[in-house]
């Protein structure tokens, strides 16, 4: 497959900052014990993220807390490469909420105290005098929207921060902090970071709306679904540790899997899965991509998607990524509707029957 892609640009939501389609997560980067497989040592990351930008690659996605159970190392591998860069080409993205210190009560949540902390400390590891997007990691039930929104607002007013993004919330709490920052008259919300797949597409049932008419950008994590939207897990042919994340999680079911990243048997006994993966080969094949481009360029076709976050081990995984945001090929609206068709979940009360007797009322 090529490796020179016409990459493509897009807005952050509302606003008039320009990021490449492809996002490149920095979760696998970052050695240790207990580690998922295959975690990028510094080396590989500065390869990785220099061939990233030759590709056209400029938007970088880390969070304080990454990678997991470590923390700061993926930022400080971040910000080691960012010194050999022109910092202002690249579009640096953060995340904050996760404890970086289990002592110490404060260094957890939104409150005013721990995300100045966590802004300075980002800061200092990603060696830079400003963040442009800082993302909350996850709703705070304990923290006022007030305080937490007011306090970002004040970090963008001093110059540390660029614009204001949100992970990991609920489609009302994304609605509720959408209209506290605009009746508040604080810097509004760009960005949600969800999870958001062909096998995750819950997501668009309040979340993707709120994006939509609110003009929030969705930014997909987990775009391949921890491997399974690769094409490379096969029916009745569970992959070993060593092989891939799904390996990994198999070996420890009950302690690492979970909703984002499932086990082979969490996953492997639904037929319909299987049916989607077989039709996504046969697109592959028609369009002389890999399955993952395929998965990767359903996303990006989907509103209020401006780009995915990817992360990658290899410079392999990463030249196939990245081939999904070449501007030169997109998939038909019949294969959309084909994978549309295939991934749909079965939709409970009440959003089946609020869509339904709806009918022709609902608004393109």
């Amino acid at each position: 497959m090529a490796s020179n892609y016409s990459l493509g640009y897009n807005f952050l939501g509302n606003s008039g900052l320009k990021v490449s389609n492809i996002c490149l997560g920095t979760m696998s980067f970052g050695q240790g014990e207990g580690m998922r497989p295959g975690q990028a040592d510094e080396a590989l990351s500065h390869l990785i993220m220099d061939r990233f930008v030759e590709l056209g690659g400029n938007f970088f996605d880390t969070a304080n807390i990454y990678p997991i159970p470590l923390t700061g190392i993926s930022e400080s591998f971040l910000g080691k490469w960012l010194l050999k860069r022109q910092r202002d080409r690249y579009v640096i993205a953060t995340k904050a909420s996760g404890s970086m210190d289990k002592t110490d009560v404060n260094a957890r949540g939104l409150s005013r105290k721990s995300l100045i902390s966590a802004v300075e400390g980002s800061l200092n590891r990603l060696n830079t005098s400003y963040i442009d997007l800082f993302q909350t990691h996850v709703w705070d039930d304990a923290t006022p929207l007030e305080e937490t929104f007011r306090t970002l607002n004040d970090l963008v007013r001093i110059g540390k921060v660029r614009y204001v993004g949100v992970s990991n919330v609920l489609g009302w709490q994304l609605q509720k902090i959408v209209d506290t920052c605009k009746y508040m008259g604080l810097e509004s919300v760009v960005s949600l970071q969800a999870q958001y797949n062909l096998l995750c597409r819950e997501t668009e049932w309040e979340l993707g709306d709120v994006c939509q008419r609110e003009g929030v950008a969705l930014l997909p994590w987990s775009p391949l679904k921890g491997g399974w939207l690769t094409g490379k897990i096969k029916r009745d042919q569970a992959p070993g540790s060593s092989e891939c994340r799904i390996g990994w999680v198999n070996e420890c079911e009950k302690g690492r899997a979970n909703q984002s990243h499932p086990s082979y048997s969490q996953l492997a006994s639904q037929e319909n899965v299987w049916d989607m993966l077989e039709q996504m080969e046969k697109i592959a094949s028609n369009h002389s991509r890999s399955v993952s481009q395929v998965a990767l360029k359903w996303l990006l076709q989907r509103p209020a998607v401006p780009s995915i976050v990817v992360g990658v081990r290899t410079l392999q995984q990463l030249e196939d990524n990245m081939g999904a945001g070449d501007t030169n090929w997109n998939l038909s609206q019949e294969e959309m509707n084909e994978l549309n068709k295939l991934s749909q979940p079965k939709i409970p009360y009440p959003y089946e029957m609020v869509w339904r007797m709806s009918g022709d009322r609902k608004r393109k």
